[in-house]
C-alpha cells in the first residue's frame, strides 16, 4: 500500500534529504550511541526507523537528537494519543466509519507522499477528536517503519465537503496545539503542501484559525481549490482516488486496506506503549506539560519545515 520510490527517484530524494551513502551508516551509529547514553530515554535500536528520523532531519545530527527526544517525550506527555492504540475498540471503529484518512499508495513525480483526509457524511456526529488524532499518529508510526528509503515530504489533501461548524467546534485550541506539537516536533515530517478542496465559507474560518499557529512559510503552502482541475496541477490524476477525478479507484477501498493494516499492527502498537521517557531520570529538570505546551494555553508559533 506504500509504494516505494524507484531507484531513479530514490537518487533524487537522497539529494533533497542531504543523504550521503558514504557517511549515513556512521551517522546512524552516532545517533545510536547518543541514545544509549540518555538515561531518560528507552532502549531503542530500530535502525530502519532511526534512519527515517535522520532523513527527516536532513542528516542534521543535533536536529535528529532533538526530534527523537521529543518523540519519546510526547509519548509520555500525551497519553490520550499514545495509549490504547487498538483499532478494534468501539471508539476507534466509530471514527473509522466517520472519517477517511489514508495515505495514497503512490508518490508524486517529485517523491512526495499524498494523504487524503475527509469526512464521510455531514449528518454523522462529530468524531471523537483525540481518537482521530491518535489514528493519524498511528498511521505516521507505520510509515516510519515501512517507508524504507524515505520520501521527499508530505502533501495533504483536506476535503471540506462535509465540514460543519459543529464539527469544527470540537477541535479545541488545547487539543489542536498538542497535536501540532506532536506532528511538528516529534515526527520527522516535512510538510510540503496542503490542498483544501470543496471549499466553503467555513473553510476560511478554519484556515484563519490555524494560520497564526504556523510560520509564514507554511501559510504560503496552503492552496484552496474550487475546481479539482487545479488540484491535478499538483497531484497526478493516476494516483488520486476516483472521487477526485483520479484513476486509483474509490477512496473507501484504500481506507479499508489501511484499517486492515492497522489491525495487523495491533500487537506491535501494544509493545510500543512502553517506549517513552522517564522524566525522573532526565538530566537537569524534568519536562513538564507547561514546558511543552505553554502556561496559558496560547500557541507558540510552530516551525514546520
Amino acid at each position: 500500500m506504500l509504494i516505494q520510490p524507484t531507484e531513479e527517484m530514490s537518487k533524487m530524494i537522497r539529494v533533497e534529504l542531504n543523504e550521503n551513502v558514504a557517511t549515513r551508516d556512521k551517522d546512524l551509529e552516532i545517533i545510536k550511541e547518543w541514545l544509549s547514553k540518555q538515561p531518560h530515554l528507552p532502549r531503542y535500536d530500530d535502525d530502519r526507523r532511526l534512519m527515517t528520523f535522520l532523513r527527516g532531519c536532513k542528516f542534521s545530527l543535533e536536529k535528529c537528537k532533538r526530534k527523537l527526544d521529543m518523540y519519546f517525550t510526547m509519548r509520555a506527555a500525551v497519553p490520550e494519543f499514545f495509549t490504547n492504540r487498538d483499532v478494534t475498540r468501539p471508539e476507534v471503529r466509530d471514527v473509522l466509519k466517520q472519517v477517511q484518512i489514508p495515505p495514497l499508495p503512490g508518490l508524486t513525480t517529485n517523491g512526495r507522499r499524498v494523504i487524503v483526509m475527509r469526512g464521510v457524511d455531514k449528518d454523522m456526529p462529530t468524531p471523537n477528536v483525540p481518537e482521530l488524532m491518535k489514528l493519524i499518529l498511528m498511521i505516521g508510526d507505520i510509515r516510519l517503519k515501512e517507508e524504507l528509503i524515505g520520501v521527499a515530504g508530505d502533501v495533504y489533501i483536506l476535503d471540506a465537503s462535509v465540514a460543519t461548524p459543529s464539527h469544527f467546534a470540537k477541535f479545541t485550541p488545547a487539543l489542536v496545539k498538542k497535536f501540532l506539537v506532536c506532528v511538528q516536533e516529534a515526527y520527522p515530517v516535512k510538510l510540503k503542501e496542503v490542498h483544501v478542496v470543496n471549499v466553503s465559507p467555513l473553510v476560511d474560518t478554519i484556515v484563519n484559525f490555524v494560520k497564526p499557529f504556523v510560520k509564514e512559510k507554511i501559510r504560503n503552502r496552503i492552496f484552496m481549490h474550487s475546481d479539482l482541475k487545479t488540484l491535478h496541477e499538483y497531484v497526478p490524476k493516476e494516483m488520486l482516488p476516483t472521487e477526485y477525478g483520479g484513476d486509483a479507484g474509490p477512496i473507501q477501498a484504500i481506507h479499508e486496506s489501511w484499517i486492515k493494516k492497522l489491525e495487523e499492527y495491533g500487537p506491535w502498537f501494544k509493545e510500543q506503549e512502553s517506549l517513552k521517557t522517564n522524566e525522573l531520570l532526565r538530566p537537569g529538570k524534568p519536562k513538564t506539560h507547561d514546558d511543552l505546551f505553554g502556561l496559558d494555553g496560547s500557541f507558540r508559533q510552530l516551525v514546520i519545515d
